[in-house]
């Protein structure tokens, strides 16, 4: 049997890197679909995708589709046909409303009666007028997280479409999307390669594509920029930061990777870590550099450029001095800050809404000091209050400085940083910061216990908060993370051993927002779904986590120590 290659090719202005990686994945789940629905098989199926391009290439289809047999049941046999095999009124009826002749009917048994069923048989379709349905529907499907229109058809999509690719071996499949006529014709880089260029076959694509500076599989892509990474470590004896989203982000910001190193002044490694990383992986896309041996920070970054340019060095300065640029300011900012001590900046905290139904920054603030000081009064933590009420004190200040005003991403780190050199106790430093962690899935959780304790304070205030303005989870919708923050509560107490009255606790900060019973209540039940439901994640069955539930769901550490122990005992033999 003969088979072909197709791909599909859709040529945009620059994607942004997030929505170019997640429609590596989207379109192929789309494509499968159709091509299921179509009856298409094929030998196998990729997708791929750069700033400027998303492409799906399937390998080995056949030249028509899969013939369609589907049997459709009828009355019962011995209402269809009488004593002597004679077709009756019901036979006949049927056989006309689906288009075939009674002596077409066939006896199936089904279920132990047997029925008159007719038998539709249809040809498959040529693969290339199929794929012309096919093709407009995958693009169709698309439907980014943002979109947008361009012209006078009104179709969308995350950029405009400039060009369409589409070839079943050599031959066009044709097809109009929007004004976009589908054809043989793809583009190069935009720096580097050709603006047309015509692609004889399927088989070619990619070969026309790497001659014209275009990498269009994201994993060679990966392999080339690595691999330029890490010569210049060796050049610059030293190792790159190379966190997984900003590689990923990288990857999708670029169709032919050239990585390239910048350095900046010393000087600025004065300033807290943070700020540089930051600046340079959030606001630029480099990656800092450390040193092999103590890891800390080297005056280097690593860039990687979308365009081999004859002279990389002009390149490297136009860099460097944007990011001398971003750093300068931030150094003004941290200068500045540092001439106002973080309790001073406490008051301003008014000017600042926190949520319009809950009032200021600075109301949130002392609600989570009435809160932490109540957690450590509450279980016997008196060694630690005067910490957990300076902290909560101090816990939003940093939001008032002009560093965090610019980076809001450093919140935290700047709150402790800042205390550190207004010397506050060490402890009071760090809890500024822990108070946020874990901030995702997998994270690290607070290390002292007055972080832990501001941790959960700050949690309590947003669940009670939330509640006492309507603004309960529902659904799959959470805008006011009310459910991560019940989460994250839980991930603290287990993570750190705390073993507080989590009904205690909520019931106090109910109180500071004057929540009535009935809401009190609602409140405590939802705390106690999520427990159920975090616990259930871990692995422990329904009727295990239910009974841990109604001896003590009060306490959540207790909640898991009884659900490892009852687990363990349930492996041995004898139970």
């Amino acid at each position: 049997m003969t088979m072909r290659d197709y791909i599909l090719e859709i040529g945009t202005e620059e994607i942004p890197a997030a929505f170019a990686s997640w429609a590596v994945d989207e379109v192929l789940r789309i494509a499968g679909e159709e091509f299921r629905a179509a009856r298409l098989t094929c030998d196998s199926m990729k997708s791929y995708a750069t700033p400027r391009r998303i492409a799906l290439y399937v390998r080995g289809l056949a030249e028509k589709q899969e013939d369609l047999t589907e049997e459709l049941k009828g009355p019962t046999w011995q209402q269809a046909f009488d004593a002597n095999d004679h077709p009756t009124k019901a036979a006949k009826g049927f056989a006309k409303s689906k288009n075939v002749s009674v002596d077409d009917l066939e006896k199936r048994n089904i279920g132990g009666t047997d029925f008159a069923v007719a038998v539709l048989r249809k040809e498959g379709e040529p693969t290339a007028s199929v794929l012309r349905e096919i093709a407009p529907a995958v693009i169709r499907r698309l439907v980014f997280p943002k979109n947008m229109y361009w012209d006078d058809t009104f179709i969308r999509f995350a950029r405009p479409i400039r060009w369409i690719l589409s070839l079943f071996g050599s031959e066009i499949v044709p097809f109009t999307y929007g004004n976009i006529q589908a054809g043989r014709v793809t583009r190069g880089h935009r720096f580097m390669g050709s603006r047309a260029v015509e692609v004889e076959n399927a088989e070619e694509y990619f070969g026309k594509l790497f001659d014209n500076f275009v990498i269009i599989d994201p994993g060679k892509r990966r392999e080339k920029m690595i691999a330029g990474i890490s010569s210049i470590e060796k050049e610059i004896a030293a190792k790159a930061q190379l966190d997984s989203d900003l590689v990923e982000e990288n990857l999708y910001l670029v169709e032919f990777p050239v990585p390239f190193a910048g350095k900046f002044d010393e000087s600025f490694l004065e300033m807290p870590e943070e700020v540089l990383t930051t600046t340079m992986k959030h606001h630029q896309r480099y990656f800092p550099v450390r040193d092999e041996k103590s890891g800390a920070l080297k005056p280097y970054f690593i860039g990687v450029s979308n365009n081999r340019a004859a002279n990389m060095a002009v390149v490297r300065e136009g860099n460097e001095r944007v990011l001398k640029a971003r750093l300068s300011d931030a150094a003004f900012f941290w200068k500045e800050d540092l001439q106002v001590p973080l309790h001073n900046r406490v008051e301003k905290l008014k000017n600042i809404v926190h949520q319009e139904q809950l009032g200021s920054v600075y109301d949130r603030t002392i609600n989570i000091q009435t809160i932490a000081v109540a957690l450590c009064d509450q279980n016997g933590w008196a060694d630690i209050r005067s910490l957990a009420e300076r902290a909560a004190y101090l816990s939003k200040a940093d939001l008032a400085t002009a560093m965090v005003y610019e980076f809001p991403e450093l919140r935290g780190v700047m709150g402790r940083e800042y205390a550190r050199r207004n010397g506050e106790d060490e402890r009071v430093a760090l809890a500024l910061y822990e108070q946020y962690l874990p901030a995702a899935a997998g994270d690290a959780t607070p290390s002292d216990l007055v972080g832990a304790v501001l941790g959960v304070a700050d949690r309590l205030d947003t669940i009670a908060g939330g509640f006492k303005a309507g603004l309960q989870p529902t659904g799959s919708q959470d805008p006011y993370g009310i459910r991560r923050a019940a989460r994250t509560i839980n991930e603290i107490i287990w993570a750190t051993g705390m073993d507080l009255d989590l009904e205690e606790a909520a019931r106090t900060a109910a109180g500071v927002y004057q929540i009535d019973k009935t809401g009190v209540e609602e409140m405590l039940d939802f705390l106690k779904q999520r427990l159920h439901h975090q616990a259930r994640e871990k692995g422990y069955p329904h009727d295990l986590t239910s009974l841990a539930l109604s001896v003590t769901w009060r306490r959540p550490l207790q909640v898991l120590k009884f659900l490892e122990s009852f687990a363990a005992v349930r492996e041995d033999e004898w139970f």
